[in-house]
């Protein structure tokens, strides 16, 4: 499906506010509700929209942020991943290229479970090597 700039329009409403009503969306951008709607049934079953979520604000998200660099052995990138998985405070692992293979973010309660985690990434079979870096304060935040 092409995306033309009424889409894009949309959807950088619905990102800022996934809850705004159809008419304000429709009203923003000089449109009639029944055609906002229909776009909206459109991308959601084209799969431009995947779902709406919730977004914690500050007060609701774990209050220590990391990432962790990790390098692993040839073909253990399966194994990697079922353990990094079954760690709760892991929140995203993205394959990556370059001297490391994987950036995995970590959100933690206090500063000991960040530690644990951290072990447990690094015992896992087939991680060769990890360097974490604790995030001290978020500058620009564009994530939907």
């Amino acid at each position: 499906m092409q995306l033309d700039e009424t889409d894009r329009a949309l959807l950088a409403r619905l990102a800022e506010n996934a809850r705004a009503p159809v008419a304000t969306l429709a009203r923003q951008l000089g449109l009639a509700r029944t055609t906002v709607q229909a776009r909206i049934d459109r991308l959601e079953a084209s799969g431009a929209i995947a779902g709406y979520t919730l977004r914690p604000g500050p007060q609701a998200r774990p209050p220590i942020r990391a990432t962790a660099l990790v390098a692993i052995e040839p073909r253990s990138g399966p194994a990697v991943l079922a353990r990094l998985k079954s760690l709760p405070g892991v929140e995203r692992v993205h394959t990556t290229s370059g001297r490391v293979d994987l950036i995995v973010q970590i959100a933690a309660q206090t500063t000991e479970e960040l530690d644990a985690t951290l072990d447990r990434i690094g015992e896992a079979r087939g991680v060769h090597s990890s360097e974490s870096l604790i995030h001290l304060a978020t500058k620009l935040d564009r994530a939907p």
